[in-house]
């Protein structure tokens, strides 16, 4: 993918968490059970994404983390830039310190459409959308048949 490892996990991480649609705080542990998902290093990405405030979390006995806003709220946009910074998608793609349109790299014209298009998806896809996405598919579903509360998509637990 384009973007780095922890951005990757992020997104992952929160598309479990919404996809389960379950209501109260839901622990680290319970969460990449049945994952590849690093637990450690999510911990990490999950108090990133704490200060940026997509998510909030709570410490002691019926702790874990909650989405700190409505599913349909979060955009991918939100995510990559609270983990990668919001310069990320304005950087050159050939890695030139100097890119933009008076001053081009040799990619910079074929580029600036793709990373257009890019940037509309990351705006106008949420969590919603990936947790939709995640309860069609039948094997996600089988591996999390006893934990999932069925939602409409696009609802939030977090009303």
């Amino acid at each position: 993918m384009i973007f780095s490892n922890a951005t990757e996990y992020a997104i992952r991480g929160l598309s479990e968490l919404a996809g389960r649609g379950v209501n109260g705080p839901v622990m680290l542990d319970e969460l990449v059970a049945g994952t590849d998902l690093p637990r450690d290093f999510l911990a990490k990405i999950f108090q990133k994404l704490v200060r940026a405030g997509i998510l909030k979390s709570a410490k002691g006995r019926g702790g874990g983390f909650t989405l700190a806003k409505p599913q349909h709220d979060v955009t991918l946009i939100d995510i990559v830039e609270a983990i990668e910074g919001p310069q990320l998608l304005d950087a050159c793609v050939v890695g030139l310190e100097k890119c933009n349109d008076t001053m081009p790299c040799a990619q910079h014209d074929l580029y600036k459409p793709i990373r257009q298009r890019l940037k509309d998806y990351l705006r106008t896809t949420t969590l919603a959308d990936l947790a939709a996405s995640l309860r069609s598919k039948q094997a996600w579903r089988k591996m999390h048949e006893d934990i999932i509360v069925d939602t409409p998509a696009g609802s939030s637990n977090n009303k």
